[in-house]
């Protein structure tokens, strides 16, 4: 399986189903929530370092494992578990350091970070399966 094949698809689903979340629904739930702390300029350095970096981590740690398996099943769990992980490291770092930091949006945000992760892990191998036939 070509590595940089799976990472290139792996990045484009997951900012394809991201980009939905961060420009029609999740802006007026932070603004809410957290308005006092959003940058009105987002460092996009630090925001194309993190997609870059948990893209790699998701391929490596979950997509080409399921694809060497076989298991749609391995690369759904395997995502999910990967996103909830990920996002409670950051969200739940948040409501031990930052003051008021709001439970709604840690449980918001790993609900979405599960969902994400999960789902685009399923679909990046749904699509290499299909186009590795």
């Amino acid at each position: 399986m070509n590595y940089l094949k799976t990472y290139f698809i792996s990045l484009l689903v997951f900012l394809g189903i991201d980009s939905i979340w961060l420009t029609q629904i999740s802006p007026s739930i932070y603004k809410h929530y957290i308005g006092y702390l959003l940058s009105s300029n987002p460092n996009l350095i630090a925001a194309l370092a993190f997609y870059l970096l948990y893209i790699a981590g998701l391929v490596y740690l979950v997509v080409l494992p399921a694809l060497k398996n076989k298991s749609a099943k391995q690369a759904l769990i395997g995502g999910a578990v990967l996103g909830l992980i990920s996002y409670a490291t950051y969200d739940l770092t948040n409501l031990a350091v930052v003051d008021k930091w709001p439970l709604a949006i840690s449980i918001i945000d790993m609900a979405w970070g599960t969902t994400l992760t999960g789902v685009s892990a399923l679909l990046t191998y749904k699509i290499i399966r299909k186009i590795s036939k």
